[in-house]
């Protein structure tokens, strides 16, 4: 029983990595890493829902599942934003992660109509990082209140916030006022006493 389970893994891995390689002379992909048994692909964002459309409905890949949507900052890049799909193809129990560079500007094509689960996933990224996503039908915030500004996980979003929240008790009511800061934003040296910078 043993030997016919590693063959099946063996055999699964090898269609796997057969597919992908199809999946490199079918849609631009511009890199591939392997982390643990998993494929990582990274795609121009223009390409993205191309290749979300193959990867689901190709025979031999069949990733059915998105099990989640999620996203980076990195302030210092050209392209700071980097936004993963997790994707899980249950007849060959396989997962696949497609990674999509994007900066503030630009926004990214909806895959709702491919995976309708992704409409909540695409709202969580649209509230925490402001990545905007074309073809949404209901983007809006999810974990912030309505009249939050900004986007809490970007890196340059302030540790304070821009509104504060207090009661007063004067007026025996919750107030929402504008913070103001006292000084300009510091940056701050992390080396230690030890260190000649």
């Amino acid at each position: 029983m043993y030997y016919s389970s590693t063959l099946f893994f063996k055999m699964k891995n090898k269609i796997i990595l057969n597919s992908v390689k199809n999946l490199i002379n079918t849609v631009p992909i511009y890199k591939i890493q392997f982390f643990s048994n998993e494929i990582v692909v990274f795609v121009d964002p223009k390409n993205l829902f191309n290749l979300i459309h193959f990867l689901k409905y190709h025979t031999l890949l069949q990733y059915k599942v998105l099990s989640c949507i999620s996203g980076v900052d990195y302030p210092n890049k050209k392209l700071r934003f980097e936004i993963s799909y997790d994707f899980l193809s249950l007849i060959f129990n396989h997962r696949l992660r497609v990674k999509v560079m994007q900066n503030e500007v630009q926004s990214l094509d909806s895959c709702i109509e491919l995976f309708p689960a992704s409409g909540w996933f695409e709202c969580e990224v649209w509230d925490m990082y402001g990545i905007f996503f074309k073809n949404h039908t209901n983007l809006r915030r999810i974990l912030t209140d309505y009249g939050f500004e900004g986007h809490p996980l970007r890196k340059d979003f302030p540790l304070n916030g821009f509104v504060e929240l207090r009661y007063n008790e004067n007026s025996k009511r919750v107030l929402n006022e504008s913070i103001e800061f006292s000084q300009e934003y510091r940056t701050f040296n992390f080396f230690g006493p030890w260190s000649n910078n």
